[in-house]
């Protein structure tokens, strides 16, 4: 595999009209009255997950912690997953890595090697050199946590940094000097960021700020954020994520989707799978392809 990602993520999500991500990360509390309890429910559900909403999607995302909860028995269950997911959708592994150099080698053999992810999300922390090890493959990508969904976000990454006369920048937040340092970097075909849909007003300033790269917009669904936000400053509007379907967006509904497994309306279809087939068409519809 050589075609670079974005390629591969703007096929897809023009074969699919949508730049939906099913996200997988299924807990017990998820599962159907009556089905198995612990490991074999959650790969039960998982499976039911790809199966049924995956072809509605442009990527599946599952977060590695649900299954490494689970030790050995969960990683070897999360292979056999995306083993079942439907060829030509995109596998974001959410595993938030990134260490010194010989550890983020290792990892990102892990991940990419041995979950076969197309792309992975990165923790930017220790610096952009820490995330080498993600770039150095043409077909794989990184998504760079920037503005994140979860409600303390703020608390770092709203911190004010100083001016940097070398990026041309002014004393700004932090989550907007990362941003535009990637951008500097020049790796927008290998990584893009991780902004998230509870957060509209800062989505649509460094989208400002940087036209060209990608975005996974996580927050949709459970967590209450912005869809219109989402879809008018979501997709690129430069390259190298621009000027293609998609416009390198995809947008990540988890429980959203994973919920519908569980039937809570009389009316609703007795079969969990097409409970679930039909919250992804939904949100498949909710996040068309604008570009």
């Amino acid at each position: 595999m050589t075609e670079p990602y974005l390629a591969r993520l703007a096929r897809r999500s023009s074969a699919a009209r949508t730049v939906l991500c099913v996200g997988i990360d299924p807990t017990p509390e998820m599962l159907p009255e009556g089905w198995p309890a612990g490991l074999p429910g959650i790969e039960r559900l998982a499976r039911l997950i790809v199966e049924a909403a995956a072809p509605h999607a442009a990527a599946v995302k599952p977060n590695l912690a649900f299954f490494e909860a689970y030790g050995s028995a969960g990683i070897a269950a999360l292979e056999r997953i995306l083993a079942a997911t439907p060829p030509g959708v995109l596998v974001v592994v959410d595993a938030k890595r990134a260490d010194v150099e010989t550890t983020s080698a290792r990892q990102a053999v892990a991940l990419f090697d041995g979950l076969g992810a197309d792309a992975v999300t990165v923790n930017p922390y220790l610096g952009l050199d820490a995330l080498e090890a993600f770039l150095e493959r043409v077909d794989r990508f990184a998504y760079v946590l920037c503005r994140t969904s979860n409600r303390g976000a703020g608390e770092l990454q709203d911190l004010v940094v100083t001016a940097d006369a070398s990026l041309g920048a002014p004393a700004e937040a932090l989550h907007r000097r990362l941003a535009r340092r990637v951008a500097a970097a020049g790796i927008g075909e290998r990584a893009g960021l991780v902004v998230g849909a509870t957060a509209p007003a800062e989505l649509a300033g460094i989208r400002a700020l940087v036209p060209g790269l990608a975005f996974l917009v996580p927050g949709v669904g459970a967590q209450g954020g912005d869809a219109a936000a989402v879809l008018a400053a979501g997709p690129a509007r430069s390259r190298p994520a621009g000027g293609s379907a998609g416009g390198g967006l995809l947008v990540n509904v988890s429980r959203g989707i994973a919920a519908a497994a569980r039937r809570e309306s009389a009316d609703a279809s007795a079969d969990p799978g097409e409970r679930l087939a039909e919250a992804a068409r939904h949100w498949a519809a909710t996040f068309p392809v604008l570009s």
